[in-house]
């Protein structure tokens, strides 16, 4: 069965890889006792690319630092003509209820599980600054959606812009010129996932707090969660899981500076196993070399810890072809304005509350007339089946993507 898997995976990459400039990526659920869910993929720099990385992140649903980690040392303003790309599209999914919308600070991806569709939704996305951090640990849910948000900068946002020479105004009016973009799912009092009017920054830490999507992928969400949908925030720079087979896989990623003086160290941030990754790596059946070099890599990709050393090597990445329109689209470069937490409450600057444990807020329930139908992204990519008994990912999106359209 998996090898039948993985041979429609590569039909499908072949067929789609390059004729959309982004899409996102869909995932059939593994069962409860598996987190394992896609394949990894290979592509081949252009030889006439003059394209920085970001534009390839985009082209495959990525944040610079999933490209980063997945290929160290690669040349971010310009990678190597000829040469080759792993894109990391095979996770584990995170130490968490299969509910609502779950954000990893950790690996800056955002994960939706639609209710009934048996589906995840992943995205990448960009996250507050060193000091500004977008919280961790913490409970929450959309309070509110907005088509055309506003941003009013706070004081202390004024004051920064001040001492660099820089005069912010008192609002800025929505549009597309407003950092937070075209759209905004407001969470708690303090916090918005909203979108950008920049090209980049998706993948990095640029904001003042709130949680940053490509404009694509704002949209989506926006027509797609309803209000009153459940939002986790979690930390796990470290991702593990026993497979149904016995496999032990770990994901590992760079955690995120937590001090100056690590942000701007070239030593690696120390790793912190917790008790949830300890009991899969502790294990009599681990290779203790195997995870050590794992712990090493940071790849972000998921590796097997157990059973025999050459079976330890990350599985080999799906090679895509090489087509005619595989560049993909170049855009001007824009500034990256750093919005800040005052979004989510734009009447007034709202009193400081520690990010760190916040509380759980308590809204309205969805209103009847909310739309909580799932519709599949509108540039579908790889769509990951897990297995036969598994609802069809594919084919229960297009359902219900025809269900909406003959109903409105």
């Amino acid at each position: 069965m998996k090898k039948s898997i993985r041979a429609l995976v590569i039909f499908v990459l072949a067929v789609t890889a390059y004729s959309h400039p982004a899409f996102a990526v869909v995932y059939s659920l593994p069962a409860a006792n598996s987190r394992l869910v896609g394949e990894n993929i290979e592509i081949t720099v252009p030889q006439e690319s003059k394209l920085p990385l970001e534009a390839f992140a985009a082209q495959y649903q990525m944040g610079l630092s999933n490209l980063m980690e997945a290929n160290p040392g690669v040349d971010v303003y310009l990678p190597k003509p000829g040469s080759k790309l792993i894109i990391p599209q095979q996770l584990l999914l995170p130490n968490a209820p299969r509910e609502g919308i779950v954000i990893n600070s950790a690996e800056m991806r955002l994960y939706y599980y639609p209710k009934g569709t048996k589906t995840v939704v992943v995205l990448p996305i960009g996250i507050g600054e060193l000091g500004k951090d977008t919280p961790v640990d913490w409970t929450t849910t959309v309070h509110r959606k907005k088509d055309g948000p506003t941003w009013t900068p706070t004081k202390k946002m004024h004051e920064e812009y001040a001492a660099r020479g820089e005069v912010l105004p008192a609002v800025f009016p929505a549009g597309p010129d407003n950092p937070m973009g075209l759209y905004a799912l407001y969470i708690g009092r303090l916090y918005a996932i909203h979108g950008t009017n920049a090209n980049f920054g998706i993948g990095l830490r640029v904001s003042h707090g709130c949680v940053r999507l490509r404009s694509e992928d704002i949209k989506w969400l926006f027509d797609n969660v309803p209000v009153g949908t459940r939002v986790q925030f979690i930390n796990q720079p470290i991702k593990a899981s026993v497979e149904p087979d016995g496999s032990r896989l770990i994901e590992v990623h760079n955690p995120l500076s937590e001090t100056e003086e690590q942000f701007n160290s070239r030593a690696p941030v120390p790793l912190t196993i917790t008790p949830v990754v300890s009991k899969v790596v502790s294990d009599a059946s681990v290779d203790t070399a195997a995870l050590e070099a794992t712990l090493k890599a940071r790849s972000g990709m998921p590796t097997k810890i157990n059973g025999a050393a050459a079976d330890n090597a990350p599985e080999a990445p799906i090679a895509v072809p090489e087509t005619e329109d595989a560049m993909p689209a170049e855009e001007p470069m824009t500034p990256v304005m750093p919005e800040g937490a005052s979004e989510a409450a734009p009447q007034a600057e709202p009193a400081t509350v520690d990010a760190a444990a916040p509380t759980v807020d308590t809204v309205e329930p969805a209103s009847a007339n909310e739309n909580t139908t799932f519709v599949a992204p509108v540039q579908p990519g790889p769509i990951y089946e897990h297995s036969a008994t598994a609802v069809p990912a594919k084919a229960a999106a297009q359902a219900m993507k025809k269900a909406v359209t003959t109903s409105s």
